[in-house]
């Protein structure tokens, strides 16, 4: 298994943490009380499925009782049972464990139980007071079981009716729930049945700030505590996420002109999106043509250098723009006067210095930069990006972002990041977890909380944080009129998680709900790894596990293969298909020797082939060894390259905002004396193989730019410095800002270092206008030839194949038949020719966008109709297209994968 997501952002101490693979917080503690006397257990090795049965690992005998022991002196006792199969398939991590019945006598006061501290205890049959193994319970089971069915179809948060907010939070273990309201305390009342406490107030609460507070066992501390917290379901927050505010979404006052009437760009079924991922700060905060950087309204700007890009990228077949997570988040300042800069003179340092990074650092944790990935409130807009972020102006100013993107040509994708919390116990950013602690957030065999994501993990397997993904997705959609949801480290999730939304999202109409649901677009991270992996726990919501559903996952194969190595290469020069591997060797030894140079190319191509197809697992064709084989069997790192089972299935990319930028990934790898106008070549073929893919493809906002982040392969918390879009050439493209931050880059200085002032990796306008015209010449390509819109396996195979796979293929170039279309991707740094019998007296000819486009070079793509030989220059992605003539005989012959 690959490193699923190679740069994780978070606090210093948390990647400490992860570095190590140590937990990045503490341990969750149980407290057990036996025999009136309070006595914490140090673990939660036992678990409480279902109010029937506890999972336990200890061994049961005639000489050993095993009990569950509650507040004061409580016992419910058990007896040995095995989980019947059912049981099984719902905990497949607890199948082989023992497990224990209890005494249908005490099953009545499980509710009472589970409301204190609990303890799991093994004692002498015939001492009760001889205790042999103690520890702490897990509950989330059991409180599914009692609770779920009629806590799924709760109203949570603030519901309004006829004007007045009735306020709900499901807090099953809770010995009181009241609402401190402005300053005031109102009582709630609880559900036997569903766990949730509400209460209805009048129309005067509209807008009022608010927070629960929640009597509760805390687990985490040992102890019951009255935990002051605002709502999970919050719709509107106070400055810096103190507060939630009673808020309904559906106020006229909170919709800007022409909100209810706006009318979106087309939809664009996902097999033919094409998505640029944009941080909603990096867009504008060095855009000097922008009245507001940095903020929502950036994007309102029209006349802007950054919105009068994206408009061009829309006319080009662009068709939505993805933003990183622009929920509430943890870790930034809210107001713009809280926030810290860098107290540094950045632009007078030397292009290969270590001041800026030093400088950025020191700010590090009180600027206004993060990208977000760190949840606090999952369905209220970040107020850092607000102009004001203490009241309504973030939620009318997301919906004005959405409107700006709108009117551009663009459909709004949100970062959705579900499967982890900024914070669990009694952390002061804790929410989930001081209403019902120990339920939200996914628990290890010993109770520790899951940390495999970075930070404590959340656990949508259970049933109420399954339905507050659904909720709170489906709340952005209705409500902010988003177009699609990008989730992060969607592996994390079941399957079945994804699937409900996916259903929810279907229900919504424009008569009923304003927005047509199933033109949403969902794609995510099926990244397999962790305590979840191999479906440890339920069927993950993983590359190969979601093929088939129309829900997309990241395909990392060909992205690899482009690119050449990984982020944690200890040498960062290893080279790929784009950066010249074989055919333009950088001198690393991390390439290793010719012969293993040119085999490892030929297998990039193999990858490559199997990503332009969509990355389908039963495409057929030749692969370089010369063997008919799957895509399924090719072979990416010990898994199949190919795993999807229609186009659509998998998201193709060359770059994204983890690891370092495309240009700078190729700044390493290109050989040192490469130019910038070849580097700029290397940029647009390497880009090519995504854009010219069957299904969809991203790439990172200002790639086409050249965008460089400084070498930086982390840039989470590197502030403006480092990540800041560049829309106007005259100011780069943001390469020779300083070293990249220690943290992360540290080791690779070495490497960096004289690449920062080699004035050949440094682009000029010509090389930046170029590069981003050549791309916009293949999206238009792209989205205005039917060919590369199949929407079956069945029709990739027949329209696609690449003729001259084989033993025989050039290393280096790769050349593909698509319909009447043939593309040659020609990495190398020389002029290469590909002869194609099959099509000798078609007439092709180079297609007419790149004839009439851009760049000079490719206009020197040559066809001979006699031979059927093209032409090609070097480091070039040429597209030629049959004359009317040539299609019929194309359509005569019969096409299948070769």
């Amino acid at each position: 298994m690959k490193p699923p997501r190679a740069t994780l952002f978070r606090t210093a101490a948390a990647l400490a943490a992860l570095a190590l693979g140590a937990a990045a917080v503490p341990a969750v503690s149980q407290t057990a009380r036996a025999a009136g006397t309070q006595t914490r257990a140090a673990t939660a090795e036992a678990q409480w499925i279902d109010r029937a049965t506890v999972v336990w690992k200890v061994e049961h005998t005639a000489a050993t009782a095993e009990e569950l022991r509650y507040a004061h002196g409580g016992t419910l006792r058990l007896a040995p049972a095995a989980l019947t199969d059912a049981q099984k398939a719902a905990y497949p991590q607890l199948a082989d464990r023992p497990a224990f019945r209890l005494d249908p006598r005490d099953r009545d006061t499980a509710a009472t139980a589970l409301r204190g501290p609990l303890a799991a205890v093994q004692r002498a049959a015939d001492d009760p007071d001889r205790v042999l193994h103690r520890t702490g319970v897990q509950i989330p089971g059991v409180l599914d079981d009692l609770y779920a069915d009629r806590a799924r179809r709760a109203g949570l948060g603030p519901v309004f009716h006829g004007g007045r907010p009735t306020l709900s939070v499901w807090a099953p273990t809770a010995h009181k729930v009241s609402l401190d309201l402005d300053g005031r305390t109102v009582a709630m009342r609880r559900d036997p049945g569903s766990g949730v406490w509400s209460v209805t107030g009048s129309p005067g609460w509209r807008d009022k700030p608010y927070r629960y507070r929640v009597r509760v066992w805390a687990p985490s501390v040992g102890k019951t505590v009255t935990n002051e917290v605002t709502d999970p379901y919050s719709t509107a927050l106070t400055a810096d996420s103190a507060r939630s505010l009673v808020t309904d979404l559906a106020d006229p006052r909170l919709a800007p002109a022409g909100w209810a009437s706006l009318k979106k760009p087309g939809a664009v079924p996902l097999r033919d999106a094409r998505v640029q991922e944009l941080q909603i700060r990096d867009f504008s905060s060095a855009d000097r043509t922008s009245a507001h950087p940095g903020q929502y309204l950036a994007f309102t700007d029209r006349g802007s250098d950054g919105m009068r890009h994206l408009a061009r990228l829309a006319r080009s077949g662009t068709s939505y723009v993805h933003l990183l997570p622009a929920f509430d988040f943890g870790t930034v300042p809210e107001r713009r006067s809280d926030q810290a800069r860098p107290d540094c003179d950045l632009a007078a340092l030397p292009a290969d210095s270590d001041q800026q990074q030093k400088c950025v650092a020191r700010a590090a944790d009180r600027d206004g930069y993060n990208w977000g990935y760190d949840p606090l409130h999952y369905t209220v807009p970040e107020g850092s990006y607000a102009s004001d972020p203490d009241g309504p102006a973030r939620t009318r100013e997301f919906r004005q972002m959405v409107r700006g993107l709108a009117r551009a040509g663009l459909r709004t994708v949100m970062d959705v990041v579900y499967n982890h919390t900024v914070a669990a116990g009694q952390d002061d950013k804790s929410v989930l977890d001081r209403i019902v602690p120990g339920y939200y957030q996914r628990l290890l065999d010993d109770g520790s909380v899951a940390t495999s994501t970075c930070c404590p993990g959340t656990a949508p397997e259970h049933a109420m944080m399954g339905k507050l993904v659904v909720d709170s997705i489906v709340t952005w959609a209705r409500q902010y009129k988003v177009d699609g949801f990008r989730f992060d480290l969607m592996g994390h999730h079941p399957k079945a998680n994804i699937l409900a939304v996916r259903k929810a999202l279907d229900a919504l109409t424009p008569a009923k709900d304003g927005v047509d649901g199933k033109s949403i677009i969902l794609y995510g991270e099926g990244w397999n790894f962790g305590e979840v992996a191999d479906d440890a726990r339920f069927v993950q919501a993983t590359q190969r596990n979601m093929a088939g559903t129309g829900i997309a996952t990241f395909s990392d194969r060909a992205r690899d293969a482009v690119r050449g190595g990984g982020p944690f290469d200890e040498d960062p020069r290893v080279q790929g298909f784009a950066s010249g591997l074989f055919t333009d060797p950088n001198g690393s030894p991390a390439n290793g020797g010719r012969d293993e140079q040119r085999a490892r190319l030929l297998h990039a191509q193999d990858l490559i082939k199997v990503g332009l197809s969509g990355n389908l697992a039963d495409y057929t064709f030749t692969d370089t060894g010369g063997h008919r084989v799957k895509g399924s069997e090719v072979d990416y790192d010990g898994s199949p390259a190919g795993y999807a089972a229609a186009p659509g299935d998998a998201l193709a990319y060359a770059d994204a905002h983890d690891n370092e930028t495309l240009y700078d990934a190729l700044a390493y790898k290109l050989p040192t004396t490469t130019s910038a106008a070849d580097r700029a070549r290397a940029q647009v073929v390497a880009l090519a193989t995504a854009t010219l893919s069957q299904g969809p493809a991203l790439s990172q906002a200002g790639t086409d730019l050249l965008r460089s982040k400084s070498l930086d392969r982390n840039s989470f918390d590197s502030g403006d410095w480092f990540n800041a879009v560049h829309w106007d050439c005259a100011s780069g493209n943001g390469f020779g800002r300083g070293l990249p931050p220690a943290a992360d880059n540290e080791s690779k200085w070495p490497y960096a270092k004289p690449l920062l002032t080699n004035p050949a990796v440094r682009p000029g306008c010509s090389e930046i206008a170029g590069a981003s015209a050549a791309y916009r010449d293949l999206l238009r390509i792209r989205t205005t030839e039917k060919a590369f819109s199949q929407a079956t396996a069945e029709g990739v195979q027949r329209a696609l194949s690449f003729p001259l796979s084989g033993t025989g293929e050039t290393p280096g170039v790769i050349t593909m038949r698509l319909g009447p279309l043939v593309v040659v991707f020609n990495a190398t740094p020389s002029r290469q020719t590909q002869r194609v019998p099959a099509v000798a007296g078609t007439p092709y000819a180079l297609h007419p966008v790149q004839a009439g486009g851009a760049d000079a070079t490719v206009r020197t793509s040559r066809y001979e109709r006699a031979t059927g030989t093209f032409s090609v220059p070097a480091r070039t992605a040429a597209v030629f297209t049959a004359g009317a003539e040539g299609r019929g005989q194309l359509r005569d012959q019969g096409r299948g994968g070769a």
